[in-house]
């Protein structure tokens, strides 16, 4: 009985349309069905499976719905987890969209592992880690500033 699979993760926000049009707009997510659950909020996905659930911060009864988060979690960024990362085709349309709707990213490169990777935080402080495999030629479409995680100090401990 292992887990499989990631089914989604919540966010907590104080800002719940901004953060739906983040996961829509700017990673291309759809709206999906959801539960008519006694709190406001989105089911984002793709293809009618949610993978990220936008919860509004600061209702009353809170502590009965959102029982993984203290009651300071949509202002204090993401708490315990770094990041959270999605497997994502086209780097390069993602970094155009970024670059139209004016977003900041951060670029890695693994050339060993052919893994492109672009980080960049929703609006409640989330990091969003997006996985291009298979990459192996970034040279015609990659930005200058990319992290070439070879070149990076290592820790043994």
């Amino acid at each position: 009985m292992p887990v499989a699979d990631i089914n989604h993760y919540l966010v907590r926000t104080t800002d719940i349309d901004a953060t739906r049009d983040f996961y829509v707009d700017v990673l291309g997510l759809e709206e999906t069905p959801r539960p008519n659950f006694p709190f406001p909020g989105y089911w984002l996905g793709l293809d009618g499976t949610a993978l990220v659930h936008v919860a509004l911060h600061g209702v009353d009864n809170s502590e009965l719905y959102y029982i993984g988060s203290p009651a300071d979690a949509a202002t204090d960024n993401t708490g315990s987890i770094d990041h959270v990362a999605f497997v994502a085709t086209d780097p390069k349309a993602m970094i155009e969209r970024f670059s139209e709707l004016g977003v900041n990213y951060r670029p890695r490169f693994l050339p060993e592992s052919e893994l492109y990777q672009l980080f960049v935080q929703d609006p409640n402080g989330v990091m969003i880690e997006l996985n291009f495999f298979g990459i192996t030629d970034i040279s015609s479409w990659a930005d200058e500033q990319v992290e070439n995680y070879s070149t990076m100090p290592r820790t043994d401990t």
